[in-house]
């Protein structure tokens, strides 16, 4: 390990063990008709020395050196508190989170995400986890962790698909219930049409299997056109929403409400270029 890693493994260490990270909610939409389907939790830490960290360094490190299930457990417990907060305030949604193939290993894992779900009050068909493609390898070997997710109602997704080492056989496999499309063939549409062929045929493949299919990347007025006549179902990224803090959802959905149409409208091109361009300012 070099030096480097060495700190940022000891910050990070530090950091999650005096709770010092946080969550921010990126909304999903339904792109028949706009509305808000379900928020991805995802893990922001902003060290003092360090600065922000982005979970690419962070999250091999936790993997590496066991520190990826109270990583895990932590996010998934302030995500479901979350939930109750937002239902109280009237918010209805659902929830899609990240797991590490590592934690999968763990018999128990499934019957623990369950009793969190039920201790938080939240029903477990609100929860999706999502897994990241280049893991999928393994976890084949890991069907029964997988299926029991299932039968216990939760959804499984498989992130940036098209670019890690599955199979067409893997996924026909696993028992998942969403396809999100990675955002290197959002990024291209609607000019290049091997990038059209792509997402339409992944889309297809999805529905065929009775599968939800999700773009993601999606920050452009065209792309999201694109993608929603190629027949995907829900779309996320900056065009709909950076990242939010839990507090700022609900004003949210109720500005998107509002702008859905000129999304859809040839005479709104030209403001809707302007919130484009502040969209992606926020990265």
């Amino acid at each position: 390990m070099t030096a480097a890693d060495k700190k940022l493994l000891e910050s990070f260490r530090r950091a999650l063990a005096a709770q010092k990270l946080n969550l921010v909610y990126q909304p999903k939409i339904s792109l028949k008709d706009g509305r808000l389907g379900r928020v991805e939790a995802l893990v922001r830490w902003d060290d003092p020395d360090l600065g922000p960290v982005p979970p690419s360094r962070f999250v091999p490190l936790a993997e590496k050196h066991g520190l990826i299930d109270p990583l895990t457990e932590w996010g998934l417990c302030e995500t479901l508190r979350q939930w109750g907060v937002w239902r109280s305030q009237g918010l209805e949604t659902r929830l899609a989170f990240n797991i590490s193939a590592v934690s999968l290993q763990r018999l128990e894992f499934p019957d623990l995400v369950e009793g969190m779900c039920r201790e938080m009050g939240v029903p477990t068909d609100r929860l999706v986890l999502e897994l990241t493609e280049g893991a999928t390898q393994p976890l084949v070997r890991l069907m029964d962790t997988l299926t029991r997710f299932r039968i216990k109602g939760m959804g499984l997704a498989i992130d940036d698909f098209g670019t890690g080492y599955s199979s067409l056989m893997q996924l026909r496999q696993l028992p998942f219930t969403e396809v999100k499309i990675d955002r290197c063939f959002v990024e291209d549409l609607p000019a290049a049409h091997d990038s059209r062929l792509i997402v339409k045929t992944i889309t297809e493949l999805a529905h065929g299997l009775g599968l939800i299919a999700t773009a993601e990347g999606v920050e452009t007025i065209e792309q999201l056109r694109s993608v929603r006549e190629l027949g995907c179902d829900v779309a996320q990224g900056y065009l709909i929403s950076p990242p939010l803090p839990p507090d700022e959802l609900i004003a949210w959905k109720r500005v998107f409400k509002g702008r859905w149409p000129a999304l859809l409208s040839d005479e709104s091109l030209e403001l809707w270029s302007d919130v484009e361009a502040d969209a992606l300012s926020e990265r």
